[in-house]
């Protein structure tokens, strides 16, 4: 479909085609007043994927199992109940005490964790096509943002296991996507300067996320039911009280070919940031040649488009294999909380908040230094940390410096996770931006699944397996192109343009 120019000025002498990056750079602001309001409204998403995803980790905790006829008077532990056996906090505090998952059954545990992950993965491939299509950024993640929260309520009425097992499913289906609707609706209307410490801020919404499922799970222990329908009525809340706010991605007008609406949204930034934007400025995808002349594009696409473009093929390869890797190392070093055998309100929020420091510094070194050389060095320090934690034995000392070289470990992929996200989104064009990034989400959901396997294996091994992925991603990283203060693509024409004016270290 040809995709037409904002209106332009009766005075065609003055008029000027611009892409949606210089609109913003020389007339609307890259980061005033309207983008500020626009980007904290959106970003809050983040809070609510937080909550839909950890807290199975209060849900599905193991209490403490008391005897109360006395040491040695009881049976089996295995036996629960039957056996004298008593929950400390009661049967209703968590699945686990309700339905015994112990012994033979707390395989059961981490069943439903994987599924979850399972579901954010399928869903994450949906609804980045229908972001890219005709439901748009903004349908996109208040869709999610209901379905997330009906199947969040629903769980609390779970009759039995399976039941609790298969709308975990869907509640991941739903979730596992609001956060990567919500980073491009926050960030696309953002100019090219500021958009990667934007992005990279994004990050501290889902941490504040966790450190608030661990208060709401700290207020109500007694009752994993409750706790699932104070964790899922936020989204609702959301949807109603501030998407109303909410401005769709001015980006997906343009490539829709709704330039009229593109338009009205560009000029809204520059109203609310004080300035002008001038009567003959017309807006042009960068597919576009000066006459106006566009290239027949479709203003959506597939995965399939994805891969017939080698320049995209490429990217979207590497992409899927770092996000994978930082999944692995990320969750298998964050998934060891309930092995400290400390408060587990405490250990969740002391991880949520020791990510900070790695977000703030990476948010202030990304423009500095660019994506790719701060993904190849935090990448490169997970696993060189984690491989030294693989090489050190014995107790005492010798476990609180593998101790330390997790949190190190932990540092390094947390900078990493936060940077790929903007680093993805530039990779990109608009065109399938958002079917790129359900991508590499899946790619990061199937990570997670593997994750808890690797952490079975003992003390030493997944150590050596964390080094490894670190490692190994940190090369896969050195093959992509940097993409600081580069205009972001809209068409894959543009892409593909670019591209062959240009060449990277691994072409």
């Amino acid at each position: 479909m040809s995709t037409e120019a904002l209106p332009s000025s009766s005075n065609g002498a003055n008029s000027q085609r611009v892409s949606i990056d210089d609109a913003l750079a020389l007339h609307a602001g890259e980061f005033g007043q309207w983008q500020l309001r626009h980007y904290l409204l959106v970003s809050a998403a983040w809070v609510l994927e937080a909550l839909h995803t950890m807290v199975i980790i209060f849900a599905d905790r193991e209490p403490t199992m008391v005897c109360p006829a006395g040491d040695g008077r009881c049976g089996d532990r295995c036996a629960g109940v039957s056996a004298g056996w008593e929950w400390a906090g009661g049967a209703s505090s968590s699945t686990v005490a309700e339905w015994g998952l112990v012994c033979g059954e707390r395989y059961k545990v981490g069943l439903v964790q994987s599924v979850f992950f399972v579901g954010s993965m399928i869903g994450a491939g949906v609804f980045g096509h229908l972001s890219d299509s005709f439901l748009g950024r903004k349908g996109s993640l208040q869709v999610a943002c209901v379905l997330s929260a009906a199947f969040g309520l629903l769980t609390a009425l779970s009759p039995n296991y399976w039941v609790y097992a298969v709308l975990r499913l869907l509640t991941g289906f739903s979730a596992g996507s609001i956060a990567v609707v919500a980073f491009c609706l926050a960030t696309e209307p953002i100019g090219p300067t500021r958009r990667g410490a934007a992005g990279m801020s994004t990050f501290y919404f889902f941490s504040a996320g966790i450190a608030a499922c661990s208060g709401l799970a700290a207020l109500f222990s007694a009752s994993w039911r409750v706790l699932y329908v104070v964790t899922s009525l936020p989204s609702l809340l959301y949807v109603v009280a501030v998407t109303p706010f909410v401005s769709e991605s001015p980006r997906w007008y343009l490539v829709r070919g709704r330039a009229d609406d593109a338009t009205s949204v560009i000029r809204r930034i520059a109203s609310t940031n004080g300035r002008l934007v001038p009567e003959g400025v017309t807006l042009k995808l960068d597919g576009e040649d000066e006459e106006g002349k566009t290239v027949e594009e479709p203003s959506s696409a597939s995965i399939v488009d994805v891969l017939r473009s080698p320049t995209m093929r490429t990217r979207l390869v590497l992409s899927v294999l770092v996000n994978l890797l930082c999944s692995v190392v990320y969750y298998g070093l964050s998934f060891n909380v309930v092995n400290l055998k400390t408060n587990l309100n405490v250990s969740v929020l002391f991880n949520s908040v020791a990510e900070m420091p790695a977000f703030l510094l990476t948010a202030l070194l990304i423009d500095r230094f660019g994506r790719k050389p701060l993904g190849i060095g935090a990448m490169l320090l997970s696993g060189v940390a984690c491989t030294a934690g693989s090489l050190i034995t014995g107790v005492g000392v010798m476990r609180l410096m593998r101790m330390a070289c997790g949190a190190v470990g932990i540092f390094g992929v947390a900078a990493t996770y936060n940077l790929l996200f903007v680093y993805t989104t530039e990779l990109f064009p608009t065109v399938v931006r958002n079917v790129a990034l359900g991508c590499t989400t899946q790619a990061t959901q199937l990570g997670a699944i593997v994750a808890p396997l690797v952490v079975v294996l003992g003390e030493r091994v997944p150590f050596a397996v964390f080094g490894a992925s670190g490692i190994v991603g940190a090369l896969l990283v050195s093959c992509l192109p940097e993409t600081m203060n580069k205009p972001m693509s809209d068409t894959v024409a543009g892409l593909e343009g670019g591209e062959r004016r240009k060449t990277t270290f691994c072409s």
